[in-house]
């Protein structure tokens, strides 16, 4: 493995803990074409909502149009689709420049349609995905159901917790294929960092037990034989996994969507502004664009059914612009509010007495969680480092229940709505992580909560959420045809588990609902 530079070395820190830079979209110069079409439904976003929305709808019959402003991003045995930490480049960012750390940057990527956006707030930073696949495409795997305590003291009663486990979760894990790390593969020599950590939540007193991922684990396995090129065993896979074998949205759902004939999603097509039309059906204005971020033609799409999945930040923004310029009159009063960072913390963990190995193979392995307490419920868990020289370094991340919560506000000079956060708003959870991650480092251990020093967050969760804005089938109040299945929808946080799951099996539940209620009479 080359040796990295500090400055690459940092570069790649700062793009793994969300600290990215990204430049303005900006339109292309001069006059572009114009069209105008019609769908019966249009989804706008590909991630855990817009594709179980869009496969359960083909299923029925219903024809959808899925809007994604990012690209595919196919993979394959020794394929080079994603980006790499050890040698960061364009791919990595939304059309914007690479990330800097302590006033260390590298020279400014070309604009490109990339993986990541940095969407800047107030005391608070999110992380967005873009990409056929969302979120999926970027995050770890973790495929977690909260227990029905810790579920019913965050999530409304009334989405009915038995028949979500029982039906819902249950066809999520199915069609997400997920599977626990074999002992073979955690015994081997980059699992190092992996087995510490299972010893040492064990030598604190807590719980610790594998965590379900959507990963085929035979792939890294064939990686320990020498029948593929690393990418899970030496820890590339956090940006992606270019041997494929994790089974990401753009590989599930939105591919047996459009297998069924009746799904066409339109990558690079960046979604602007939604309006409502005078006979009440709804308008999505859409720019087609290059992947340097050129507009090569404008669209207006008008369907009977809006499907907001362009995940929180996008679709909270979206809709507080059209409300605040009355494109929809109107909208709940509670719309941007009940806005929650699912309380993340994301560590470095040195220890020179311990050798965590360099590479570290990931994604995740093992957790531990804390769940006694519904108020405070937790879950640390161990991530792998990107290829590094060793720095006897590897990393902690918890995120749990919080009551904090923050807003987005309308901005009428930028024509945006921005994110208010208050700085404490998870000090209780964040202080019961922090001695937690104390315990499990030990004595000896140098631990650095990159949370505190830049304030963001992977699991942004709320804005248009359930029993605020929205029914808990996603229908915007006083909004026929208008609905939100995606992040936005969630109550600030999703029960001490990161969210992908919950997210899917809610719109899971939806999806029956609105096909059973509204197919046929809305759309």
């Amino acid at each position: 493995m080359p040796e990295l530079s500090r400055r690459t070395l940092l570069a790649g820190t700062a793009a793994a803990a969300g600290l990215s830079l990204l430049g303005p979209y900006a339109n292309a110069a001069g006059r572009v074409p114009l069209t105008r079409e019609e769908h019966r439904v249009v989804v706008i976003g590909s991630g855990f909502g817009g594709g179980v929305t869009a496969l359960r709808f083909a299923q029925a019959g219903v024809p959808v149009l899925v809007l994604e402003r990012g690209k595919r991003w196919p993979t394959g045995p020794n394929a080079d689709t994603f980006p790499t930490l050890a040698a960061p480049d364009e791919r990595f960012f939304w059309l914007g420049s690479g990330p800097s750390l302590f006033g260390i940057s590298p020279p400014p990527f070309e604009r490109y349609t990339g993986l990541l956006e940095r969407v800047t707030g107030n005391g608070m930073d999110i992380m967005c995905a873009a990409g056929v696949g969302g979120g999926s495409l970027l995050y770890q795997g973790m495929t977690l159901q909260p227990t029905e305590e810790v579920f019913n003291a965050t999530m409304p009663e009334r989405l009915d917790y038995a028949r979500m486990d029982g039906v819902y979760y249950r066809r999520v894990a199915e069609v997400l294929k997920i599977a626990t790390a074999p002992d073979e593969l955690i015994n081997s020599e980059t699992y190092a960092a992996s087995r510490i950590f299972a010893r040492n939540v064990e030598r604190a007193g807590c719980s610790v037990e594998k965590i379900p991922m959507p990963i085929d684990w035979d792939y890294a396995l064939r990686e320990l034989r020498g029948e593929m090129k690393p990418s899970y065993t030496n820890g590339d896979c956090a940006f992606g996994v270019n041997n494929g074998g994790k089974h990401s949205v753009d590989v599930t759902y939105i591919a047996q969507a459009e297998a069924t004939g009746k799904v066409t999603v339109a990558e690079q097509h960046n979604v602007t502004d939604v309006a409502k039309t005078r006979d009440g059906r709804w308008q999505v204005h859409v720019d087609r664009i290059a992947t340097d971020g050129t507009v090569l033609e404008q669209k207006i799409i008008t369907t009977g059914a809006l499907v907001m999945a362009a995940g929180t930040a996008g679709t909270t923004r979206l809709l507080m612009r059209a409300a605040a310029k009355d494109q929809i009159p109107d909208m709940p009063d509670g719309l941007g509010s009940n806005w929650g960072s699912n309380g993340d913390r994301i560590y470095t963990w040195t220890n020179f007495a311990e050798d965590f190995g360099a590479p570290q193979g990931g994604p995740v392995i093992y957790g531990s969680k804390e769940w006694d307490d519904p108020t405070l419920a937790n879950t640390v868990i161990q991530a792998s480092l990107p290829p590094t020289p060793n720095l006897r370094t590897t990393m902690l991340v918890g995120y749990g229940v919080s009551s904090g919560r923050g807003r987005f506000v309308y901005d009428s000079a930028k024509d945006d709505a921005v994110l208010d956060w208050p700085s404490q708003a998870d000090s209780a959870l964040a202080e019961r992580i922090d001695e937690r991650v104390a315990a499990v480092a030990g004595n000896g251990s140098v631990r650095l909560d990159t949370t505190s020093l830049v304030p963001n967050t992977w699991h942004p969760l709320g804005g248009a959420s359930m029993n605020v804005v929205c029914d808990l089938a996603g229908r915007v109040q006083g909004h026929r045809g208008l609905y939100v299945l995606d992040g936005a929808l969630m109550p600030g946080n999703t029960a001490a588990c990161n969210p992908s799951m919950t997210i899917a099996a809610v719109a899971e539940r939806a999806t029956d609902e609105l096909l059973a209620q509204d197919s046929g009479v809305v759309f």
